[in-house]
């Protein structure tokens, strides 16, 4: 079992020196909220908006013209024209679904009547995990499809939240925390998508990882057979880091079906993004065996690339067959 995240003299960075808060501002509200900085933490963790972004729902954004909309579903496109002609760039168009298929794909991730989509429970051990066989959405949901999992983890800070918080901007009552502050994500959180598959939020690694990181997360994507992908989210705007290079290892050693997600594409100046993105292919391609070849490029911000991945989740957990090309 590998030994995680916890050379915390390496992960953490340098100590600064406190700066003195000042107190008084010329705007009333900003005097109020650096004297109740209480509020001020609670301001910045919020629930899913109540209403939808404008860009949430793709049949919203296909009223754009075709080039943008392109550029939306597809950000790696609008990249490659800066790559150079001898760069390879096939395995960024394997997984390249038609506008149609993405059509479909948003029907799972829309509630409905018979289509459920809510925020399940959470777990600290593996003995509060749900089990396979446990009514997760209701008695006639347990299906192959109805067990199947698919899991997101990344280095604190990530944008993992924020990404899933897209993901679920069709229903804005769900319940997504997201929080400014690195390491809010203390459990394994679970959200159950009608019949067709549970979303399992784990807490990120790294500086701010809970103590109990290792039992809980490490454990877990062992042993549970119904995990049909994890999603190992980098941050496009640092690119790889130490700790992404550990995560990648120990997928490989448990053997996991993973992918890689760049987020936060919109935070990188482009010269930046695209170094990044070519480390990332470049490590992929010679160092892993259980990656998907293609790495997916987000920005939960912007909706970039977001249909995209709700395509490949519905895809890989068995829910949609893609038309033919």
């Amino acid at each position: 079992m590998l030994v995680w995240f916890y050379n915390r003299k390496h992960l953490a960075p340098p100590k600064k020196k406190k700066k003195k808060k000042r107190m008084f501002h010329i705007k009333p509200r900003t005097i109020f909220l650096n004297a109740v900085p209480k509020l001020q933490k609670s301001i910045s963790t919020s629930r899913t908006c109540q209403s939808n972004h404008k860009l949430a729902s793709f049949l919203e954004a296909a009223k754009m013209p075709e080039k943008k909309l392109r550029k939306l579903v597809f950000p790696f496109e609008d990249l490659e024209r800066h790559l150079s002609s001898k760069v390879n760039t096939s395995n960024f168009h394997l997984f390249q679904p038609g506008f149609e298929d993405i059509k479909r794909a948003e029907m799972f991730f829309t509630p409905s009547k018979n289509q459920k989509i809510d925020y399940f429970t959470s777990a600290v051990r593996m003995d509060h995990a749900p089990l396979i066989t446990q009514s997760e959405v209701s008695e006639n949901a347990r299906s192959e499809t109805a067990a199947m999992r698919v899991c997101f983890i990344g280095r604190s800070n990530v944008g993992k939240s924020s990404l899933i918080k897209a993901l679920f901007s069709l229903v804005p009552e769900t319940e997504v925390r997201v929080s400014k502050t690195p390491g809010h994500t203390k459990k394994m959180n679970f959200f159950t998508v009608g019949k067709a598959f549970t979303l399992v939020d784990m807490p990120g690694y790294g500086y701010k990882a809970p103590k109990d990181f290792v039992d809980m997360v490490e454990t877990y994507l062992e042993t549970r057979h119904n995990l049909k992908r994890t999603f190992l989210l980098v941050d496009g705007s640092v690119g790889l880091q130490h700790a992404d290079r550990i995560a990648i290892d120990m997928c490989e050693e448990f053997g996991l079906p993973y992918v890689l997600v760049m987020t936060k594409i919109d935070k990188a100046k482009q010269g930046e993004l695209l170094r990044h993105i070519l480390e990332v292919q470049e490590v992929i391609q010679s160092q892993t065996v259980g990656c998907f070849p293609q790495p997916f490029l987000v920005s939960s911000l912007h909706y970039s690339g977001v249909y995209l991945l709700r395509c490949f989740i519905a895809h890989v957990t068995g829910n949609l067959k893609l038309e033919p090309s």
